[in-house]
Parts: structure tokens; C-alpha cells; sequence
């Protein structure tokens, strides 16, 4: 009976996949201008970004309403700085937040491609085990099938 020529587990190890620090290679590949969009993009997508707008919404159109009349500085109903601030802040952040999400994006792609190699690895690992189970599995139904010849040789 012929057996299956199988790689062994050092053969296994003579292509290890490079080890890297993705977050780390990932930075130092970004520019200056990428990591102030990413900082942005991590600060303005925060808890603490939403509730100091809310504040400040709630202040500045609290103030409006509410103070005397000779202190109002953007009266009632019309409240046009506030809109006009409002849209600006508006306007500039939503691309800042863009490019924040695109480079996160390609981080993502850069984990995914390392989790696909680290997976082939790990299959090629497995079809190999397996494959070793196979041929122990037919040695020892050959072992087997010898001894039942000599056990019937003696008997006879």
C-alpha cells in the first residue's frame, strides 16, 4: 500500500506569515494631516463632542430667549449666528469625518488581510493534521490486517 507524501510540521514552519503590528504599521504610514483627521474623527464621534454641541446649543438658544432684551445677541425666533455657526461647523467636519472614517476603513482592510493569511495558515495546519490521522489510520489497519494473517497462520 502506498503512502500519502505529507509535509511535516517543520515544513509547516519554514513559511511562518510575518508578524506585525498592524496598528503600529498603520500609523507609521499615515501623514500628518491623516492623524489630525483621525484624532478629529475620534473626538467628534465621542459622548463628551455631543454633549458640549447639546451645551452649548442649549446655552447659546437658552440666553437668546430668555436674558433681557438689551442682552440678547441673536434674538428670538431667528437665531441666524447660531444657524449660521451651527452649518459651519457643519460643513467642515462632515468631510474631516469622511477621511477619519476611510483611513479607519483601511485598517480594517489591513486586520482582514492578515486574518485571511493567518486562517490559509491555519487551514493548510489542519489538512495536514488530518492528513497524518489518514495515514496512521492505514498503517494501523495494515498493522492490523498483518497480525490477523499471522494470528490465522498459527491456528492453522
Amino acid at each position: 500500500m502506498k503512502h500519502k507524501e505529507i509535509k511535516t510540521i517543520e515544513e509547516l514552519n519554514k513559511n511562518p506569515l510575518p508578524q506585525q503590528n498592524l496598528i503600529a504599521h498603520h500609523k507609521r504610514n499615515m501623514s500628518s494631516l491623516d492623524k489630525l483627521a483621525l484624532w478629529i474623527t475620534n473626538k467628534v464621534g465621542s459622548m463628551n463632542f455631543f454633549f458640549l454641541i447639546f451645551g452649548w446649543t442649549f446655552i447659546w438658544l437658552g440666553w437668546n430667549t430668555l436674558a433681557p432684551a438689551h442682552l440678547r445677541f441673536d434674538p428670538f425666533p431667528a437665531f441666524v449666528l447660531w444657524l449660521f455657526l451651527s452649518n459651519m461647523i457643519q460643513i467642515f467636519l462632515m468631510p474631516l469625518i469622511m477621511i477619519g472614517q476611510n483611513l479607519q476603513s483601511k485598517h480594517s482592510e489591513l486586520r482582514a488581510e492578515q486574518d485571511f493569511l493567518i486562517n490559509k495558515k491555519a487551514e493548510t495546519e489542519v489538512e495536514t493534521i488530518l492528513k497524518h490521522l489518514e495515514n496512521q489510520d492505514e498503517l494501523i489497519l495494515e498493522i492490523l490486517q498483518k497480525i490477523q494473517e499471522m494470528e490465522k497462520k498459527r491456528q492453522d
